[in-house]
């Protein structure tokens, strides 16, 4: 099963794809590693940012979305857009979209321990969020 972790920071929803095959952990590539909303915001920018992310979900048979929650309140709070965006890949259809709070992604990890470092990864010190979220959603199905 192929996870896709969702970070989503300011106008970027940055995503790492995670699959579980035979109990090994792959991350396979893919051809990007965020996706940005148009400056503009408009409802065609919201339209044209959900359709791009449907079309590399299909593209790479993702099953499952794993968004980090961004909380409404406090010193960690998300902005405008960032809700914006978390409602464009909510309201996906034909995906298992979930969202996972902050408190959540630290217990899945204290009780199920990443196999490797995120320094031997391979990916860009930017997708850790969301190879974090894409992890516990896995560990948690």
């Amino acid at each position: 099963m192929k996870i896709c972790g969702v970070e989503l920071t300011g106008n970027d929803a940055v995503i790492c794809l995670l699959e579980l095959d035979k109990h090994q952990f792959n991350l396979p590539d893919c051809r990007v590693r965020k996706i940005t909303l148009p400056k503009n915001h408009t409802r065609g920018d919201l339209q044209y940012f959900q359709s791009t992310f449907v079309k590399l979900m299909n593209d790479y048979a993702v099953t499952t979305i794993a968004i980090k929650e961004r909380p409404p309140k406090g010193k960690f709070a998300g902005g405008a857009i960032g809700f914006k965006l978390e409602a464009a890949l909510q309201l996906i259809a034909d995906f298992d979209v979930t969202v996972i709070p902050q408190k959540d992604i630290k217990i899945g990890l204290s009780e199920n321990t990443l196999p490797i470092t995120f320094a031997e990864t391979g990916l860009k010190v930017f997708q850790e969020g969301a190879f974090k979220v894409a992890y516990v959603a896995q560990v948690l199905r």
